[in-house]
């Protein structure tokens, strides 16, 4: 009996051996599944982390094209403002001139009809270049491609306020002025 007791000992034991050997079984194909799953995931997190940086890679290129053409807006819109001042300083001094010119010219016509002479023809008569006709189209020629220059040539009518900037509609008014002293 003792021997049939201690028969049943190991066989309790084995079946214990087998139980926990099929559990650590189990455990160990779930441990194995996760260490798969652990580094599947290290693979897609490093990937992610790669596409990240590559992203970030772009969007500072696109940060510094961006940079760049705000840069070039900016010298442009210098360049433009600049032009626009070289602009009215030459009509301006154009006026002058054509005001010192006139005065001189009717003298100078008033001695010769004196003289019996002729009159002198105008500048528009004599040369083109030296119109401001010709110093109004070519000013709108190169101004009138901006869309808000046409809006300000509407405005030149004394009856309508000037524009908030008032630089435009004062150009244009200047050129107008000068087209008047002409004609």
């Amino acid at each position: 009996m003792a021997d049939e007791q201690e028969i049943m000992c190991k066989l309790e034991s084995i079946k214990e051996i087998r139980n926990k050997t099929l559990q650590m079984e189990k455990i160990k194909a779930r441990l194995k599944a996760e260490f798969e799953a652990l580094e599947s995931e290290e693979r897609h997190l490093k990937e992610y982390k790669q596409e990240m940086d590559l992203l970030l890679q772009e969007k500072m290129a696109h940060v510094e094209e961006l940079r760049l053409i705000h840069a070039d807006i900016n010298v442009m819109e210098n360049t433009i403002k600049q032009s626009e001042n070289d602009l009215n300083k030459l009509l301006e001094s154009t006026r002058r001139l054509h005001e010192e010119y006139k005065p001189l010219k009717e003298h100078v016509d008033a001695l010769r009809m004196t003289l019996g002479l002729q009159r002198l023809p105008d500048l528009c008569e004599e040369e083109e270049k030296l119109s401001l006709e010709h110093v109004y189209r070519a000013t709108n020629k190169f101004i009138g491609m901006r869309p808000y220059v046409h809006s300000a040539k509407q405005r030149v009518d004394p009856g309508i306020p000037k524009s908030p900037r008032g630089n435009r509609t004062n150009e244009m008014e200047k050129i107008a002025k000068l087209c008047d002293l002409f004609q």
